[in-house]
């Protein structure tokens, strides 16, 4: 607790708790030391402010152009006749671009790219530093996705864009191999005025005086479920994630999962097999968790395509630990249980990508569990074939 406090340790879901426990001890409402804390970027600093001054001590923290503050965060919308039912009939939808999230601090000719977990990589990203000094603006904070585009403008697998996140090579070299663009869907900040607090409708209109078409995400403002339908499919047809649904009025929540903004975007999912399981770890110490993914191979046995521990409840838990510790072959006493592949799984992901990891060259994307399938067969999982067919589709 002590190194969370003065910012050695760092958890975030323990750092939140923190943040609660500092608004209980200086009788502070909590929302207030959670926006303190992130735009000032320190917890022990607002802690300090907080127990000495009071609530009225943590508006000395405020939104300063070179100082990254969390991301505003989304959530999940099965389609987009749900989303514009939970944002009141009418909204903004973006395309949701496979890239990399940056939010970038200009100040003169001063120009900072931090990624989403707030590490500064401007010196990786030259593009970026370009675009943003091309704009008519003397300080800027603002949201944005750093992407790799084909000749064709259809995007490059999320790999090529991560690359480019790298520490180590020659920037120069990797630019000229394939250069990243960048497009904005959001601003913070403007030559001096805070725009945080501000809806959305003011923010964007800031966003589309100062920033060209060339450098901002495709956008539809509708009330129609069909208008709003055949974006998606539009932007699907063009190769990226989904669409972003936000609301005409909602703040910019810094640092949080704002129900201002829902991602819509497919869900695919495939009938796997379990090949090995990990023992788990903390609350799942003594569990049988993180599980290994094979599809079918035509040819004999099967393919691994990654592993997964997110999705399972505790009862599924219990359940795969003596599941798994009957298929187990050689015995449980290892970190790897390896075991017959008898037990299908049905597994939801975002995404296939390339890997030199495992041995059919593709790995899924937030893979997770959405059940066990008793009633199938390992005869009845999907074969690798398949799963290279759904890579081609997505590429």
């Amino acid at each position: 607790l002590r190194r969370l406090l003065t910012g050695e340790l760092r958890q975030g879901a323990l750092a939140g708790i923190m943040a609660d426990a500092v608004a209980a001890a200086g009788q502070i409402p909590a929302a207030v030391v959670r926006r303190a804390a992130m735009l000032g970027g320190d917890l022990p600093a607002v802690a300090a402010a907080g127990l000495a001054g009071g609530a009225a001590a943590l508006d000395a923290f405020t939104l300063q152009v070179g100082r990254p503050v969390g991301p505003m965060l989304a959530q999940t919308a099965t389609d987009v006749g749900q989303a514009l039912e939970k944002l009141g009939g009418t909204a903004i939808f973006e395309a949701k671009l496979d890239g990399a999230r940056v939010q970038v601090h200009r100040a003169g000719d001063q120009v900072t790219v931090y990624t989403r977990s707030l590490d500064d990589v401007t010196a990786r990203l030259p593009e970026v530093v370009e675009a943003t000094l091309a704009l008519p603006v003397t300080e800027l904070i603002a949201d944005g996705e750093a992407i790799a585009l084909r000749p064709d403008n259809r995007p490059q697998p999320f790999q090529v864009t991560g690359s480019r996140f790298g520490r180590s090579g020659d920037v120069a070299a990797a630019r000229a191999a394939q250069p990243l663009s960048v497009f904005f869907f959001d601003v913070l900040h403007r030559d001096g005025v805070d725009l945080l607090d501000a809806p959305a409708t003011d923010r964007l209109a800031v966003l589309d005086e100062i920033t060209p078409a060339r450098h901002r995400v495709d956008r539809l403002l509708t009330a129609e479920p069909t208008a709003a339908a055949d974006f998606l499919a539009a932007t699907l047809a063009a190769g990226h994630e989904g669409v972003m649904a936000k609301s005409l009025t909602a703040p910019y929540a810094a640092g949080r999962r704002g129900a201002g903004w829902l991602k819509v975007k497919p869900v695919h999912t495939l009938d796997l097999v379990v090949l090995a399981v990990e023992w788990g770890s903390g609350r799942r110490r003594g569990k049988l968790s993180n599980i290994h993914l094979g599809a079918r191979d035509p040819a004999g046995g099967y393919v691994m395509l990654g592993k997964t521990f997110k999705g399972m409840t505790d009862a599924m838990l219990d359940w795969q630990t003596a599941r798994f510790t009957e298929l187990a072959v050689g015995g449980t006493d290892g970190y790897v249980v390896h075991l017959r592949p008898e037990q299908v799984v049905e597994i939801a992901f975002d995404g296939l990508q390339r890997s030199s990891r495992y041995p059919g060259g593709l790995a899924l994307r937030f893979a997770r569990v959405l059940r066990y399938r008793h009633d199938k067969a390992p005869a009845d999982a999907d074969t690798i074939d398949t799963v290279r067919a759904l890579y081609e589709q997505q590429h």
